[in-house]
């Protein structure tokens, strides 16, 4: 095979649990990590399936307290396929050395290939070679070709083939004390030669999942139920030199799909007509060039190749398929149980490249946000607030899902959990109505469920904000910004900061445009929103008073991260990059060592910073301004400084934010901080993390660090808005985007020349802005534009 592809040479126990999430394959609907079939679930490896959506609750005993847990659930594995010469042990890397490992991620196929020789004695061997798919096309099927090679001398083969329903949620050590015991009422059979089945339910939530696999093999198949496993076997005579081909097909179905009577009568029905290997390959390979086509990107060297491969893993999760599902953005993919799957505001780092490619998909995980609007709205009464208050980890309802306690591994102790106090999340889901409706022109979905998102949250941070006498301004106190290190004062018995800046920011912003969309709604639907939420005729007034009234500390000449941070300790980092190999997660250190991160001005990732990450310069000193703090160079220059030499970076989004700042700031350093975000995962910066499951808005910020954030591109005012930045080490890049109807605009830059394409369709021309000049570009045509220096 040709074509970008991600290499392993060589078998290393350590790297497993690392190669196992990069090399996951999936299709939006459901994915599985890649270990290998013939090694169960131990220290080493993590064989795991999880479907996009399918969470479970359960109840543990921990640290003297019941705490409940909502998690993403390991499916039944379908993977497991052992092999053994006749008579002998099961084969695997760990019980026999091997001679030759090599695994192939195919990026252009969505391919797994692994080969492996297994020696037997001194004259004889065995070649293993398979490839491995998760339908893109037909998104509840998978398949692995297993090729059987013997060296030297014939061999007798057996060969075992299951499903395997008694799996748990083991994946992470950190969450091992809690119950992870999610599925039941496994029951396994046949139906029919060469097709077995198993069917289980979630424990709480009672999720139905029905799996069947079909076993084709030049040999007979016999078939058991041996629960909680259905088995397949059959015995291979293996001449040498000659190949012998053994295929498994599996479909997953599960009670929440459409138009299904059961799942596993679904599953049944589908392994039965799924076509041979070759044909399912074949429309698989074709539904991924399409897709490629989608969202091309075309990027140089080393940076090129990570950035497709963060491209591929963000459309395993985030497929076409998504579009039909209730489903989030979970933070770590499909690809682990870290952070048990939940919703964070990674979508924030997300959306903003779906918007331009897969559209329909960003809307998808913006309704998400509004079916659980609801829950939002309740969860802000009991505040005793109007508006909706959006969880800081969502799952399945909308409720907050956030630990009560959270374990440091550095200490053994179990901590009490405050990040559900970072209610910025709101603003999150605001910022992505807005940006999707700008990408798109989605007008149905601006004045619809766009707009009652919006303006709910909007009532939130209106209601929420208390008036200080003494500074004559708006406050909003008792958050946690996106550091999450500092969430209480020094001292204090209870969490929460007054006034952070991030926060304050962001609910102005939120309000302004909730301003701005009210207006702009037609009246029917203006009155249609007013009668069902009960908005009173004086709070539009509010809104512009406390969007122009919020308290932004300052200290030093720089923008406080909240109130009191300037008042904060210094710490001594030099000693404490001397002392330990690592600092990223300098929160579990300093807990560790009997201190706390809360006494210093040390932050965890991007805080104030995150302004510039969202926001123009033009945009951000247009907020400043309307908050009666005029921002100028200065100021912004001494704070980016101040917080780029007091963050520790524990988080893969911090490296992505500050390379993004540093970019737009033309600064030098910029490219240090894009290579730790284009690295993170691959080389696993944050020790071990990326064994539990990729970081997704990570991924996805890196390829929008392309897109938006060195072209300098926004969507706003009907046009694309264009200022590119010199980024030396990327100097030359290209991709394409879906904007208002448009299909495939191409835009590259390269040797100070910046070129627009737009193919030829029945749509309006685009008007592409350029630091003060307006460019329209009509269908079938190309532009090129010089950049000034």
């Amino acid at each position: 095979m040709t074509g970008p592809a991600w290499e392993y040479d060589g078998y290393r126990p350590a790297e497993e649990r690392l190669r196992e999430s990069l090399c996951t394959l999936g299709n939006g609907y459901f994915a599985t990590r890649g270990a290998l079939p013939e090694c169960t679930a131990d220290a080493v490896h993590y064989p795991g399936t999880y479907a996009a959506g399918c969470y479970n609750r359960l109840t543990s005993e921990v640290a003297g307290r019941r705490v409940e847990n909502e998690d993403m659930v390991n499916l039944p594995n379908w993977l497991p396929l052992r092999f053994r010469p006749a008579g002998g042990t099961w084969l695997t890397p760990d019980t026999t050395t091997v001679t030759e490992h090599h695994q192939i991620l195919h990026l252009d196929p969505g391919l797994l290939e692994r080969r492996t020789r297994y020696p037997l004695g001194t004259d004889a061997g065995l070649l293993v070679r398979q490839l491995r798919l998760v339908h893109l096309a037909d998104p509840h099927l998978a398949a692995l070709r297993t090729e059987f090679t013997a060296d030297g001398r014939a061999l007798d083969l057996e060969v075992e083939a299951a499903l395997d329903g008694g799996v748990t949620n083991s994946g992470v050590a950190r969450y091992r004390q809690l119950d992870g015991r999610h599925l039941t009422r496994v029951g396994v059979g046949t139906a029919g030669p060469g097709t077995v089945w198993l069917r289980c339910r979630t424990r709480t939530s009672d999720i139905g999942f029905g799996l069947a696999a079909r076993l084709t093999a030049e040999a007979p198949v016999t078939q058991a139920g041996e629960p909680p496993r259905a088995v397949q076997r059959l015995r291979l005579r293996l001449p040498p030199g000659r190949t012998v081909t053994v295929d498994k097909t599996v479909a997953l179905h599960t009670s929440r799909d459409p138009a299904i009577s059961d799942p596993l009568c679904a599953a049944v029905e589908r392994a039965r007509a799924a076509p041979a290997f070759e044909e399912l390959l074949d429309g698989h390979r074709t539904a991924w060039q399409q897709l490629w086509r989608r969202t091309a990107l075309d990027v140089p060297g080393e940076a090129g190749s990570i950035l497709r491969l963060h491209l591929f893993h963000v459309l395993q999760t985030l497929s076409p398929h998504t579009a039909d599902l209730d489903a989030g953005v979970p933070a770590r993919g499909l690809h682990g149980e870290a952070y048990r799957g939940h919703v964070f505001w990674d979508e924030l780092f997300v959306l903003p490249y779906l918007d331009l490619h897969l559209p329909e998909v960003s809307r998808a995980l913006l309704r998400y946000r509004h079916r659980r609007l609801d829950a939002a709205c309740h969860a802000a009464a009991a505040l005793g607030r109007r508006g909706a208050l959006y969880p800081w980890q969502s799952g399945s309802d909308g409720h907050e899902e956030t630990q009560q306690l959270h374990l440091n591994p550095r200490s053994g102790r179990w901590l009490p959990d405050h990040s559900r106090l970072q209610h910025h999340v709101g603003s999150a889901v605001a910022y992505n109505v807005w940006q999707y409706c700008e990408a798109t022109g989605d007008t149905d979905f601006r004045h619809g469920e766009g707009a009652e998102m919006l303006l709910q949250i909007a009532r939130f941070w209106a209601d929420s904000a208390t008036w200080d006498d003494r500074l004559r301004r708006y406050r909003i106190r008792g958050v946690v910004g996106p550091d999450e290190y500092h969430d209480a004062y020094p001292g204090a018995l209870r969490p929460g900061l007054d006034d952070n800046a991030y926060t304050n920011v962001t609910a102005a912003w939120v309000l302004t445009r909730a301003l701005e969309l009210l207006a702009a709604l037609p009246e029917p639907r203006r009155r249609e929103f007013t009668e069902y939420s009960g908005l009173a005729e004086d709070e539009p007034a509010r809104w512009e008073e406390v969007s122009r009234g919020l308290h932004i500390p300052f200290h030093d000449g720089v923008i406080s991260q909240f109130d009191g941070y300037g008042d904060l300790a210094e710490l001594d980092w030099d000693a404490y990059r001397k002392r330990y190999d690592d600092i990223r997660r300098l929160d579990r250190i300093l807990e560790a060592e009997g201190d706390t991160v809360n006494r210093y001005k040390a932050s965890k990732q991007a805080d104030v910073l995150m302004l510039g990450y969202l926001f123009s310069p033009v945009e951000l000193r247009a907020l400043f301004q309307r908050l009666g703090h005029p921002l100028d160079e200065r100021t912004w220059s001494a704070t980016v400084d101040h917080y780029v030499h007091r963050t520790s970076h524990g988080s893969t989004l911090s490296g992505l934010v500050h390379g993004w700042i540093l970019t737009r700031a033309r600064r030098a350093a910029a490219w240090g901080f894009v290579q730790e975000a284009l690295r993170g995962d691959i080389a696993d910066l944050q020790g071990g993390t990326t064994g539990e499951g990729i970081h997704l808005g990570a991924m996805a910020g890196t390829l929008d660090l392309v897109q938006r954030g060195l072209t300098g591109l926004e969507t706003r005012g009907g046009g694309l808005c264009l200022d590119p930045v010199p980024l030396p080490e990327l100097s030359s890049y290209g991709f394409s985007i879906r904007y208002h109807g448009h299909w495939g605009v191409r835009l590259r830059l390269r040797s100070g020349l910046l070129e627009i394409a737009v193919p030829d369709s029945g749509q309006s021309p685009i008007d592409v802005r350029l630091r003060g000049r307006t460019v329209p570009v009509a269908p079938g045509e190309t532009a090129r534009l010089v950049l000034p220096d």
